[in-house]
């Protein structure tokens, strides 16, 4: 009766049942001369045990904070799919902050298309989707190295910027510049807003390495190291800006303040770290790695790293989360990424003939605007050719 569940009531009221027991499980007759095989304890506990292997050495696609970013302004810390409780708690406490994330995300993402517009994997991100990128990254590849490195430096300059523009509650300029300093120019007066990138580093930090503090694995390590390489990225191009005084704005005296870099800069930083990424291996005792490259002499630290090769994204791949190359535009004249013998890996490429308006023969007109002509032209447009499936296939 205890194990009827939700059945209980009819369990209660079923016929007789007698039982035999034998060497496979028990077998149970009821009066009507139903017959029903019950499985052993042994058997049920291998049962068990394989399902449970399967469910952990599955790889799944967990939500991710990147979703933020697709949220907008309906950002609530319970409804947000991914967030690991350190995160949502961090979220529930500071909800302004949440939406200087979300619009931060959207950024990143923006900057990581633009890096990657000419290559056969360009940043890709899935509608309505709480991964946003999928399953390709579940692979410990350069790709996901990036993704890691650009979104938190992206954390640290949506928080950076709100904090000295005056939108956050909790933050503001950077108090600790004041008094006097000097550069290459000479002596300088501290003034103005300073970012405060020190306190965008924080709070990045403790948001975004929240879920992989969680696990100690190779992957966990990795996500970890290139989240920091992103974060200093930022703080690599503080730049001095200053304000002159004096007569006829000479720079007899000069108040400066520290303020960050356009975001296109640490991306473009990033992405040559892609191209140099270095392989590596979690250590035997699980506390670090070290490089797959036994004649590497340098260090790691400013390096994005990743544990597994690329695919080579020229085909669909649902399992590996590729989308393939077919009909992506390409350049026909380019030896590059983007000319069409390497973005369509050697499939070949259709061409259209195509109308592009253009804006053209603009005057400038007093006062104050500029007019321009729609130019018409017919231009040629190259996109890759699907895969073919081999001809024995369609015979079979």
């Amino acid at each position: 009766i205890l194990g009827c569940g939700r059945w209980r009531a009819q369990c209660l009221s079923s016929p007789r049942i007698h039982r035999s027991s034998g060497a496979m499980g028990t077998t149970s007759v009821t009066r009507n001369g139903t017959i029903t095989r019950h499985r052993s304890k042994p058997t049920s506990r291998i049962y068990f045990t394989f399902i449970l292997l399967l469910l952990i050495f599955t790889p799944r696609v967990d939500s991710s904070w990147w979703y933020i970013g697709a949220l907008g302004a309906r950002v609530i810390c319970d409804n947000i799919p991914g967030l690991v409780n350190k995160q949502r708690q961090l979220c529930q406490r500071h909800p302004d902050l949440m939406q200087s994330i979300g619009e931060g995300a959207k950024e990143w993402i923006r900057e990581c298309q633009h890096q990657f517009r000419h290559h056969r994997w360009n940043c890709s991100t899935l509608d309505r989707d709480h991964t946003v990128f999928g399953r390709v990254m579940l692979r410990s590849s350069r790709e996901a190295a990036f993704v890691y490195a650009i979104s938190s430096a992206g954390v640290v300059y949506a928080i950076t910027r709100a904090c000295s523009q005056g939108e956050l509650k909790i933050c503001s300029c950077d108090g600790h510049k004041r008094g006097r300093a000097s550069d290459d120019r000479g002596n300088f007066d501290w003034g103005g807003c300073s970012d405060n990138i020190n306190y965008g580093i924080k709070f990045a930090k403790a948001f975004v390495d929240a879920r992989e503090r969680m696990v100690k694995d190779a992957r966990a390590l990795m996500n970890l190291h290139n989240n920091r390489c992103g974060r200093m990225a930022v703080k690599r191009f503080m730049k001095l800006e200053c304000k002159c005084h004096g007569v006829s704005g000479s720079c007899a005296l000069r108040t400066c303040w520290l303020a960050m870099s356009d975001f296109r800069r640490t991306g473009d930083y990033l992405r040559k770290k892609y191209n140099t990424a270095i392989e590596v291996t979690m250590n035997q005792d699980g506390t670090g790695f070290m490089v797959a490259d036994k004649d590497f002499k340098g260090s790691t630290k400013n390096e994005l790293v990743y544990v597994e090769n690329s695919p080579d994204y020229c085909l669909m791949d649902r399992a590996a989360g590729s989308l393939g190359t077919a009909g992506r535009v390409c350049n026909k004249s380019s030896r590059g990424t983007d000319g069409c013998e390497v973005m369509c890996c050697g499939r070949g490429y259709d061409t259209m003939r195509v109308k592009r308006v253009t804006k053209c023969e603009c005057k400038f007109k007093w006062c104050c605007a500029v007019e321009c002509k729609d130019c018409e032209d017919m231009v040629d447009v190259h996109t890759c050719k699907p895969h073919k499936r081999p001809d024995w296939l369609d015979l079979t």
